[in-house]
């Protein structure tokens, strides 16, 4: 099946795989030009061939690293000569425990990579085509960052503090360019692994949709939020959760 070109460019942040991956190859499918970054080189490299090369390059290294952010944005700029859509998906969590107990140095780390970083990709982005051609930014935030997340605090208020990015982002950047967040539950990655590995069944039990979320059903809500069907949306936080929110309710 031939895809015709949307004539679009979107630039995805930790895409070698999982979510971003997911996003990727939705928006590939849709016509879009990609390009996806990552911190390790060979699994950027096998995305973008399982992609196609002809539509989607990668670029490597660390998110919350500067000259890598404007290294990116330049080699999508040189490839496709825009660059349309942001999507912020990069994000670590490398402690779980009581927040009581969080090492600062970790806590810095997170934001580092979770929130930072985020803002400095957006930056860039809006330098070198956004300001004057418009687009849209979409920043993956988590359920854990509209609520409480016990063992994974650190990691909870970084995906917040992505909440109020976006509503900041969104009011500085209209009207020319939409700015939104989509927080998943627990999706099926490895990234998010520890959460239902052994035990998958028992944790799909408490969705009212009776499954874990998986990659595509990211990409699906990113698409749209980088779509013409969303060109009335901007500041939102639109939960993708399996339903996983009703069961706080009474009774």
């Amino acid at each position: 099946m031939t895809v015709q070109d949307s004539g679009k460019v979107a630039l995805i942040t930790g895409a070698s795989r999982g979510i971003g991956y997911g996003i990727a190859q939705a928006l590939v499918e849709r016509g879009d030009r990609v390009c996806i970054t990552g911190r390790n080189e060979g699994a950027l490299k096998e995305a973008v061939e399982a992609l196609g090369a002809d539509r989607v390059i990668g670029v490597a290294g660390k998110a919350h690293d500067e000259a890598h952010q404007a290294v990116a944005v330049a080699r999508t700029m040189e490839a496709f000569g825009r660059v349309d859509f942001l999507v912020n998906n990069a994000g670590t969590n490398p402690v779980f425990g009581p927040i009581a107990e969080l090492d600062l140095n970790v806590a810095r780390k997170v934001f580092e990579t979770n929130v930072v970083s985020a803002l400095g990709f957006a930056q860039q982005t809006w330098k070198a085509w956004q300001k004057e051609n418009g687009g849209a930014i979409v920043n993956i935030a988590s359920v854990a960052g509209v609520s409480a997340s016990p063992f994974i605090g650190a990691y909870g208020m970084s995906k917040a503090a992505m909440v109020n990015l976006t509503l900041q982002l969104a009011h500085e950047f209209a009207p020319v360019v939409r700015v939104n967040t989509i927080a998943p539950a627990v999706v099926k990655t490895r990234f998010a692994q520890a959460l239902y590995e052994g035990r998958e069944e028992e944790a799909a039990a408490a969705y009212p949709l009776g499954r874990l979320g998986v990659p595509e059903d990211i990409g699906g809500a990113a698409a749209f939020l980088t779509s013409g069907q969303s060109a009335w949306i901007t500041g939102q936080t639109l939960v993708v959760d399996g339903g996983i929110f009703l069961n706080a309710g009474v009774g």
